[in-house]
């Protein structure tokens, strides 16, 4: 079966699933964002959202491993990642699934030998259990039957869904998703966030988003941080609804209603 990061996820209720504390991002001297502290419990869809150019995607590269904070600690049920050894952060990082935002396909591979190039770098698994468990993912996001197509023969709406496929492959605890939305027309959006649901129920995954789409964080999420450009830091944590409801930050408001306090349609 998929190997997991089990010897090092201790699945404690009381402890959050990811908690970062005080973090600082930059590139060399140039800070992105400073002072960021937050949790995440399992079973969230936590979106990461605020304004273009805020540094929402490099929060995400941090929360991956693909990138070390200047400062401060992300912690996956209480196991500090930059301070494990490498061979842990490893193991950790086989736990997480990934979701590109152009869904960052192999070209060169059909839909199935994309799904199973994780399957077979880091399980034991045969060609027939591979093949099968190939089918089962792909058939999870409506795809059933596709498994021989190439990329550039299905809609940008069925990409998403394929790289969801191969993000799924092992069985991850954590779901990140970089502007899932992104290029979709609304109904196809829609479709892609009811799946991102059922996905979550089915598999109990703790989910990460980044996303600016209005429609689509009030949809999934449950939990939140808002980053603001010009403060360098978050502004904002909580349930999106209730933060659209409570806040009184202009910022905050004006970001979730457009600009349109009397926006209704969103409330």
């Amino acid at each position: 079966m998929p190997l997991k990061p089990i010897n090092l996820i201790r699945m404690n209720p009381s402890e959050p699933h990811i908690m970062v504390s005080d973090l600082t991002m930059a590139y060399g001297s140039f800070v992105v964002m400073r002072d960021l502290n937050f949790t995440i419990d399992r079973g969230d869809i936590f979106i990461i959202m605020g304004g273009s150019g805020c540094g929402k995607s490099t929060l995400l590269r941090h929360l991956v491993g693909l990138k070390e904070p200047a400062r401060g600690k992300v912690r996956y049920d209480g196991v500090s990642f930059w301070d494990a050894e490498s061979v842990d952060r490893d193991l950790l990082m086989k736990g997480f699934g990934v979701l590109y935002q152009r869904g960052a396909l192999w070209s060169s591979m059909t839909l199935a030998e994309n799904v199973a190039l994780s399957l077979e770098q880091y399980t034991d698994l045969n060609p027939a259990q591979i093949r099968e468990l190939v089918s089962l993912k792909l058939s999870l996001v409506g795809l059933a039957g596709f498994e021989d197509y190439y990329p550039s023969e299905i809609s940008g709406g069925m990409q998403k869904r394929a790289g969801l496929a191969r993000a799924m492959a092992l069985d991850p605890d954590v779901l990140f998703f970089d502007e899932p939305s992104a290029g979709l027309d609304p109904v196809t959006a829609r479709r892609l966030d009811d799946l991102i649901l059922e996905v979550r129920e089915s598999f109990g995954s703790t989910v990460v988003v980044v996303t600016h789409e209005l429609a689509s964080i009030f949809a999934i999420g449950n939990n939140s941080v808002f980053l603001d450009t010009e403060a360098k830091t978050m502004i904002a944590v909580g349930d999106p609804k209730k933060l659209l409801a409570e806040s009184r930050d202009p910022r905050v408001r004006n970001f979730l209603t457009r600009g349109e306090e009397g926006a209704e349609g969103t409330r």
